[in-house]
C-alpha cells in the first residue's frame, strides 16, 4: 500500500510539472514578436518628412503579395509613390476640391496638413481586378503590409478618400501615372512613413467575440 501511495504521488508530481511547463510553454507562445506586433500597430497620421527606404518598402511589398488570396488568382496590381512632385501635385489639386466642403476644409486648413495622404511620405495605391474574392484578397494583402511595416519600425495607414479622389475627372492626369490596367480599379491607398507620434490604442469591444458550443 506503501509502495502504491509513492507511486501515486510521483505520477502527480510528474503530471503537475508537465501541466506547469505546459502553462509556461503556452504563455511563451503568446508572448511572441507576431502577437506583440499586431497589438501594437496604430494608424499613424503624424510623420517625420523623409520617405521610407526603397529596400525596405520593397520588402514590406513582398510581403504584401505573399498574403493569403482566393485560387492564387492574386487580383492585384500595386504602385509605390515617393516622389514628392507626385504626392504634392495630386494634393493642390485635392485641396481645391475639399476646400468646398465644411468638414473637408476643416482638414486641409490644419498646420499640420502637408499633404492628401495623412502626410505620409511613401504611398502605396493598391488596384484589383473582377476576381470573386478580389475585395478581400486586397484587404488580406494590405493588412499583411502594414503588419511588415510596423516590424520593422516603419509607421502606416490606410486610406479610403483618395480612392475617390483619384476617381474623379480632376485627378486623372495622377491617376493615369499609375498605369493600372483597364480592367483594374484603385481599391485601397496606404501611406508609410517614420511615425512622429505615438498613439494609444482605441478601445476594441471584446463583447462582439462568441463561442457557440
Amino acid at each position: 500500500m506503501k509502495k502504491l501511495f509513492l507511486y501515486i504521488m510521483t505520477a502527480t508530481l510528474l503530471l503537475s510539472g508537465c501541466n506547469s511547463n505546459q502553462d509556461k510553454q503556452t504563455q511563451n507562445d503568446m508572448n511572441n514578436e507576431v502577437i506583440e506586433t499586431i497589438m501594437a500597430r496604430r494608424s499613424i497620421r503624424a510623420y517625420k518628412p523623409q520617405a521610407v527606404e526603397r529596400e525596405i518598402m520593397n520588402q514590406i511589398v513582398k510581403c504584401g503579395i505573399n498574403a493569403p488570396n482566393g485560387m492564387n488568382a492574386q487580383p492585384w496590381e500595386v504602385r509605390i509613390v515617393d516622389n514628392p512632385e507626385f504626392i504634392d501635385g495630386c494634393t493642390k489639386i485635392f485641396v481645391e476640391r475639399m476646400k468646398q466642403d465644411p468638414r473637408g476644409a476643416k482638414m486641409v486648413e490644419d498646420p499640420s496638413f502637408k499633404n492628401m495622404f495623412r502626410n505620409a511620405p511613401t504611398v502605396v495605391f493598391i488596384a484589383i481586378g473582377d476576381s470573386r474574392f478580389a475585395q478581400i484578397d486586397c484587404g488580406l494583402m494590405a493588412q499583411n503590409m502594414m503588419l511588415a511595416a510596423k516590424s520593422l519600425g516603419i509607421g502606416s495607414i490606410a486610406l479610403g478618400s483618395p480612392v475617390d479622389f483619384f476617381k474623379s475627372e480632376e485627378a486623372a492626369e495622377y491617376y493615369n501615372k499609375l498605369e493600372f490596367p483597364e480592367n483594374y480599379t484603385l481599391a485601397l491607398v496606404l501611406g508609410f512613413g517614420y511615425p512622429d507620434e505615438s498613439p494609444d490604442a482605441k478601445p476594441r469591444d471584446e463583447s462582439k467575440i462568441r463561442w457557440i458550443e
